[in-house]
């Protein structure tokens, strides 16, 4: 803790409210040259008939665009930590091949990595009328609010295919900026985020390892304040007998953490339109989702495709986080892994 900086400068500690009218600092518009290529590209991986995993950036080529990706994950990884692509007509596409031009695109910032025991690398994010009071549900299968977290990759992607009828709207989250308000506001609650946190694993167990892992909700490691957060799993890690206890300091620190990150001044909202794709950086920002109302007809609730990914020039992270991404090699880690 005597190494903790007092305060945080980085570009990623933003708060919504100033960044909230400068839409132009975080929004990137897709020009007709580089839709014309991500359809040329399309193409070459469907006349190949290549499956999800043989797509790389070779195979996908992008030749003015691969350099604005290039930009892209620079800002993810050390500016203001997200992204927004517009642009994109989703709809004189099918849902393969949306899928398929996403994931090539990703392809040029980051490795895709299994979002889950089955090992999708390419998430599916509806309301599956699952249980948000399940333990074993995940909660961007309900059309609950998710409430501010990170996942367990280096970034997380997202396309919108239809939009909710009412809601469902992203909001993000600035860690270093509520790190900063911590060191200003409750110095005295900071170092219980620096403690091990159980966090429930929901079912996804890898061989060997516990129904949980433990990481801090913040970490300090080579220069870089790194979070780790999802309270609902947090919580409900306590079921476990041998997981580590939480204090009353430890709840109270918790409890102030929301309470930073809900403030409106703190987040920045936005409203994913179709073919809005949104790139976050999940060890410097948490994201949401509010709850919605979805519409009647099955072919217009809201669906959005997911990638997970791992970044080649991303930051260092400390040991303790192989326990949840496999491996803290930079360009190689994340993802839900489980023997089969």
């Amino acid at each position: 803790m005597e190494n903790l900086p007092t305060h945080i400068g980085s570009p990623s500690a933003w708060t919504g409210r100033d960044l909230q009218s400068r839409p132009e600092d975080w929004t990137l518009s897709l020009t007709n040259a580089h839709r014309a290529e991500l359809d040329s590209a399309l193409e070459k991986v469907m006349a190949a008939t290549l499956d999800f995993p043989a797509v790389t950036g070779a195979a996908f080529p992008l030749p003015t665009l691969a350099p604005v990706l290039d930009s892209v994950r620079a800002q993810l990884v050390s500016g203001l930590g997200f992204v927004l692509i517009r642009g994109l007509d989703v709809s004189t596409y099918s849902e393969r091949q949306a899928a398929l031009l996403f994931y090539g695109l990703g392809t040029h910032i980051g490795k895709a990595r299994s979002q889950n025991a089955n090992g999708d690398i390419l998430g599916h994010v509806r309301d599956l009328g699952a249980d948000a009071r399940d333990t074993d549900t995940r909660i961007y299968q309900t059309n609950e609010r998710q409430t501010f977290h990170t996942d367990s990759s280096d970034v997380v992607g997202l396309l919108c295919l239809c939009k909710a009828r009412h809601g469902g709207d992203s909001m993000l989250v600035s860690a270093a900026s509520i790190y900063n308000r911590f060191q200003t506001e409750c110095p005295d609650l900071l170092p219980y985020l620096f403690d091990s946190i159980a966090t429930d694993r929901r079912g996804e167990i890898p061989e060997g390892m516990k129904p949980y892992f433990e990481i801090p909700v913040f970490s300090w490691f080579r220069g870089f304040l790194t979070v780790m957060y999802q309270r609902q799993y947090i919580s409900s890690a306590q079921r476990f007998p041998d997981a580590p206890r939480l204090s009353d300091n430890h709840i109270a620190a918790l409890d102030q953490f929301d309470t930073f990150a809900n403030d409106p001044d703190m987040y920045l909202a936005m409203c994913l339109e179709p073919g809005d794709m949104q790139f976050v950086h999940n060890h410097s920002i948490l994201h949401d989702r509010t709850g919605f109302e979805d519409w009647p007809d099955p072919q217009k609730r809201r669906y959005l495709l997911r990638l997970w990914l791992s970044v080649a020039e991303d930051r260092p992270l400390p040991d303790v986080f192989a326990t949840r991404f496999g491996s803290t090699t930079i360009g190689a880690r994340g993802g839900i892994i489980v023997s089969d």
